[in-house]
């Protein structure tokens, strides 16, 4: 017997999606939220800039994978440090330390997030506004990290001369 689904098929274009700039840097489009996908995954993309990075953190309850649209990052998670260009992709499981920073003009990569839970997705919105753009705020992050338990910053960017 098939199980039924409670949710549809999504179907968006380029230029659709709900537009957040992220308190970390860069813009957010969101793709998929947990409610669209019956809390399958979240989809975004988030377009950078040159220096744009993340701190040392985890996500203790959901894994995230990256995959390089655009441009060029450099990751790290655990001991390993890796560029990845187009088409590169990086896969961290939940409680795996990880961060990663921009070392292109213009980075855009697609995130994707499972499971597509309520509280990543309170993290990733509290942490973030409704903009085209705006100040990189760690501290608003942290917050939101705190408020949530979706994310546990570790500590600062782990990179040295990567980025401007």
């Amino acid at each position: 017997m098939k199980e039924s689904m409670s949710h549809k098929a999504i179907i968006r274009t380029a230029d659709q999606g709900e537009t957040r700039w992220w308190f970390g840097g860069g813009v957010h489009v969101w793709k998929a939220r947990a409610a669209d996908t019956g809390g399958a995954f979240l989809l975004f993309e988030d377009h950078m800039t040159k220096g744009k990075t993340t701190p040392w953190h985890t996500h203790p309850h959901v894994d995230e994978t990256l995959f390089v649209l655009e441009g060029e990052i450099l990751v790290r998670s655990e001991d390993r440090e890796q560029r990845l260009g187009v088409g590169g992709m990086v896969s961290v499981p939940r409680g795996v330390p990880h961060a990663f920073c921009v070392l292109s003009d213009k980075a855009r990569i697609l995130c994707l997030v499972t499971p597509g839970s309520a509280e990543t997705e309170q993290f990733y919105l509290a942490a973030s506004v409704a903009a085209a753009d705006g100040p990189v705020d760690f501290a608003r992050v942290g917050e939101a990290a705190r408020a949530t338990g979706a994310t546990e910053i570790l500590g600062p960017p782990p990179f040295t001369g990567a980025a401007p």
